[in-house]
């Protein structure tokens, strides 16, 4: 246990906020590095009445596994009287703690994490997948960031600002000389007989012989 401790230690290195590099490696393996920085959002998002978990992807694991720190964490993201999860339930029950999960999960839906980046419940509560919680918490985190509400704590650098969409406005004029270019590259009908027919819009006028 001890050797296994200062190996992660040694191989931890410095400190620095979450890369897109370190964003890519946590797709491919459970990161310890960045079980720490994460771990270390929580705490100071939510305070420290979440407390601390033991260190490793089992104390990860044990720590978020009923639901109640992440239940925290997204409600820690709205003003107090829009917090998506309104009651919070302590239980030992498995059914209870998987469907504190699963309120998580459709609140950080709902708060802007895709779907592509959310984890199942089973990938937490079974341990199948951890690094698929990682990112969906990093995820959260970099939402958090972009959004700059006032309700995210703690560094900034910490997470990557999505990038924003590429969004357009145009005054009145520019729409207008957009319809004539619009116009210009359907074509004229100048020119062109129209004999015999009716303007657009009128009923057609039948004649009894």
């Amino acid at each position: 246990m001890a050797s296994q401790k200062n190996e992660n230690m040694a191989n931890k290195g410095p400190s620095y906020g979450l890369s897109r590099e370190v964003a890519s490696r946590i797709e491919k393996k459970y990161d310890a590095e960045l079980e720490d920085r994460l771990t270390e959002w929580i705490i100071v998002q939510c305070g420290p009445s979440v407390g601390k978990p033991e260190p490793g992807r089992q104390g990860f694991q044990a720590w978020l596994k009923d639901g109640i720190v992440l239940s925290e964490l997204i409600n820690s993201l709205y003003p107090p009287s829009e917090k998506p999860i309104k009651k919070i339930q302590t239980s030992t029950m498995a059914f209870k703690q998987m469907e504190q999960v699963a309120q998580f999960l459709k609140a950080a839906e709902n708060y802007g994490v895709v779907k592509t980046d959310s984890f199942q419940t089973v990938d937490l509560w079974d341990g199948k997948d951890l690094a698929a919680v990682q990112r969906t918490i990093l995820a959260l985190g970099s939402i958090a960031v972009t959004k700059d509400d006032g309700f995210y704590k703690g560094d900034p650098s910490w997470f990557h600002r999505k990038a924003h969409e590429n969004r357009r406005d145009f005054s009145d004029e520019q729409l207008k000389e957009g319809k004539n270019v619009i116009g210009l590259q359907m074509g004229s009908n100048k020119g062109a007989s129209q004999a015999g027919g009716t303007g657009y819009g009128r009923p057609r006028q039948i004649i009894n012989n």
